[in-house]
């Protein structure tokens, strides 16, 4: 079992924007809950870093994750970067 982990800097005037389109995608999971998922994102301190982690499939079929993606090259600063990882372990 592997996790991919994404990583990118938005422009700074698009990182709000970037922010709400991920909880647009949070909303979209919630009331849809697809089984098997695992998906966190981050936004780090220097406030224009997002990280995101998805272990598990539907995040791409969801129509807010498919909105956030239209416009990802518009938003972009550095990146994106992605790496496979695997979990070690995970508390709460």
């Amino acid at each position: 079992m592997s996790a991919t982990v994404i990583r990118y800097q938005t422009k700074p005037e698009a990182a709000d924007e970037n922010q709400r389109l991920i909880e647009d995608v949070f909303a979209e999971l919630a009331a849809s809950a697809p089984p098997g998922l695992r998906y966190s994102a981050f936004r780090l301190a220097d406030g224009v870093t997002f990280v995101h982690v998805v272990d598990g499939d539907g995040l791409t079929e969801l129509t807010a994750f498919q909105e956030f993606q239209r416009t990802i090259g518009d938003r972009l600063a550095v990146g994106p970067t992605r790496d496979d990882a695997t979990p070690i372990g995970s508390y709460a």
